[in-house]
């Protein structure tokens, strides 16, 4: 017969197991809306990226929702090893995927400003860009529900293929402005664009790190590699496709 603990175990695992089920659904429109920030990039749909951006709105309800319930757990179970790394580790990637996509919903805009300008040649790599970046997301949102320590490890290494595309674009882009003033500004938006797609690799590692503590209950201690040499990227304005 089952006792009042094996109730309370029950619960909680319950509750641990609806807060995983949210965070895939943050998750899962989170790619979509790096996805459709590319569709609407390509399309050239202003109006459609305008429905992009509010998407964005679903995600912070939900990570609303996701804290509202963590500070709960908290307060209610005062969780205690493995557990108390489950629920901090919700805490964190909730943020992590809200962030995810705040940046989605930030390309969309720049796709709205890129819009108003002639199509630039260098906006053609962005997709390839957010493909790698939506690869991160994906494998890292399954390393956590699985608890995946390997897997969240793989997605942690693999940043650094998402910083190297973002370094060529970077040199790309410098390049096209130098060849041609008219180029800035829409070579600007472009490049605004693929940080923020950047950006979301680094979220995607954030919660790797978070997957493989929850997992072994150890951080992981040594120096992740850095693809992203922008801030070293020297062009020779006199030979600039040198």
């Amino acid at each position: 017969m089952p006792t009042g603990s094996d109730h309370i175990l029950r619960s909680y695992d319950e509750e641990l197991a609806r807060l995983k089920g949210e965070l895939a659904r943050m998750g899962q429109i989170a790619v979509a809306q790096i996805e459709a920030s590319m569709d609407v990039l390509e399309r050239r749909d202003s109006r459609a990226a305008e429905r992009v951006i509010l998407n964005d709105e679903a995600i912070d309800q939900i990570e609303t929702s996701v804290s509202h319930d963590v500070l709960l757990l908290l307060a209610r179970r005062q969780p205690m090893a493995r557990d108390l790394r489950e629920v901090m580790a919700a805490l964190r990637i909730a943020a992590d995927i809200e962030r995810i996509g705040d940046y989605a919903a930030n390309v969309a805009k720049r796709s709205m400003a890129l819009n108003l300008s002639a199509p630039i040649a260098p906006a053609a790599n962005l997709p390839a860009l957010a493909e790698t970046a939506v690869d991160l997301v994906r494998d890292v949102l399954t390393a956590y529900q699985d608890g995946n320590a390997d897997l969240a490890r793989a997605v942690w290494e693999r940043d650094v293929e998402l910083d190297a595309l973002y370094t060529s674009l970077f040199r790309e882009l410098l390049t096209y402005m130098m060849e041609d003033p008219r180029n800035i500004t829409p070579s600007t938006h472009v490049l605004f664009m693929a940080k923020n797609i950047e950006r979301i690799g680094d979220h995607a590692t954030n919660i790797a790190e978070n997957v493989w503590f929850l997992v072994t209950g150890t951080p992981l201690q040594e120096p992740r590699k850095k693809g992203d040499l922008s801030s070293t990227t020297v062009i020779d304005p006199e030979h600039p496709r040198r």
